[in-house]
């Protein structure tokens, strides 16, 4: 009966049977890996609660304060549960990053002076860091600040583990950088046994090398986290998976003292760092969005994992697979056909709970050096842990796909989106 019901509902909804048919079969399918979603999610629960308890959070901590933010206690516990949460000595979490690619400027420009080189191990960084680092020529850039950039590529989607030690015994790195999402590129996200196998090669030769690991759409995805196997400092934003679809804007910085120290110093001002900046009002949504991430997380991956089956069930090249092991909630799907992927990101568009009416198209964002098409209807404005799609127009035209603030939401935006793409064979 309840299955009959919830047919009546697909077609009140327009699906087609051959999607309905699709989802019915995916779904039986993915039952192992579903289960497999929830045990972590209930381990990084209590992760959470247990954080929450034993900082004594209250009603005085949603409390706000404004101008210079002495004395903030809400901001200062929301901190120490987040320290907490990701093991870290301390940790930056602030309204005032506007972004996760804003987190990791200030931290590369906390860590790094003139003279030093910075080295990334996973390759070109994301596009939005292009103008950050000086790849794109820019005069607010790392480069123009004397900072020399070098980057290792990945060999057979892993380390390129011989490299990397030579390098480090050849030249003094101050910062070592791991993206351990694939940003927009084919590679494999990176995963935690990865981070910690690398970590311990890197230590073998270079003890005092500061180890920087961008975290973003990685949080929660397990039930460890990177500064657990060795990592110096870790960034990431808060309308992603740690914000929980709650947290308005934000991101976090959190390692050791001394270099979250650092990056504060330059958030805000020398001799000032973590003592000022008012929370406006903003702790609340920060600790319920970190109280409902590892819910959000678990659905987001839900999402990713029917994707990928169905996608894949339809002759689509996906990655990963609906069963491999995940580092992130990132599904990428392969259309090599640029009238795909737009309308595959259309139809993501057209199953959001917000301008689901528009249509998005390709176009010249600020910060990237193809066109993107991006979907996202969404109650927060960029927020990646709410189903969202985009994708650089160029071959092979891979969507980027993430999110899911429900499964049962999550699932419908995919039905939507492959609607889209079969209507329009």
């Amino acid at each position: 009966m309840k299955d009959e019901i919830l047919q009546t509902g697909y077609k009140e909804y327009g699906f087609s049977e051959k999607t309905i048919e699709l989802t019915k079969e995916v779904e039986k399918e993915i039952e192992p890996i579903i289960e497999e979603i929830n045990q972590i999610a209930q381990y990084n629960s209590i992760k959470v609660l247990k954080a929450f308890q034993e900082n004594n959070i209250s009603d005085m901590h949603f409390n706000s304060t404004t101008g210079y933010g002495y004395g903030d206690i809400g901001r200062d516990t929301t901190e120490k549960v987040f320290a907490q949460v990701l093991k870290a000595e301390d940790c930056l979490v602030r309204g005032q990053f506007i972004s996760g690619t804003h987190a990791l400027t200030v931290t590369l420009f906390g860590l790094l002076r003139p003279g030093d080189i910075l080295l990334s191990i996973t390759g070109k960084p994301y596009d939005t860091l292009d103008e950050v680092i000086g790849i794109v020529n820019n005069p607010s850039s790392l480069k123009s600040f004397g900072i020399e950039f070098e980057q290792i590529d990945l060999k057979d989607n892993d380390f390129d583990y011989e490299t990397i030690q030579e390098t480090l015994k050849n030249k003094k790195i101050k910062v070592i950088e791991i993206q351990r999402s694939k940003g927009y590129s084919t590679r494999k996200s990176i995963g935690i046994e990865q981070i910690e196998q690398v970590i311990e090669k890197i230590r073998q030769i270079d003890k005092d090398v500061i180890i920087m690991i961008d975290n973003c759409y990685c949080e929660f995805v397990g039930t460890k986290e990177p500064l657990e196997v060795g990592a110096d400092i870790i960034v990431g934003s808060l309308i992603k998976n740690l914000g929980g679809g709650i947290a308005p804007n934000g991101a976090y910085v959190a390692g050791k003292s001394k270099l979250i120290n650092l990056v504060a110093e330059r958030l805000t001002a020398p001799g000032e760092g973590k003592e000022v900046g008012p929370s406006l009002g903003i702790t609340k949504s920060f600790l319920q969005g970190l109280f409902m991430a590892p819910n959000v997380v678990s659905s987001s991956l839900k999402t990713a994992v029917f994707a990928s089956r169905c996608l894949e069930k339809l002759g689509f090249d996906v990655e990963p697979k609906y069963n491999e092991k995940r580092a992130d909630i990132v599904q990428t799907i392969n259309f090599n056909n640029k009238e795909k992927l737009i309308q595959y990101c259309q139809g993501i568009q057209m199953g959001s709970p917000v301008d689901s009416n528009s249509i998005p198209e390709p176009w010249d964002m600020p910060g990237y050096t193809d066109q993107v098409i991006m979907a996202a209807g969404a109650f927060t404005q960029g927020s990646s842990i709410e189903l969202s799609c985009d994708g650089p127009i160029r071959p092979p035209y891979t969507a980027f796909m993430q999110g899911g603030l429900t499964y049962e939401y999550g699932k419908l935006g995919v039905m939507k989106a492959i609607e889209n793409i079969i209507e329009k064979k």
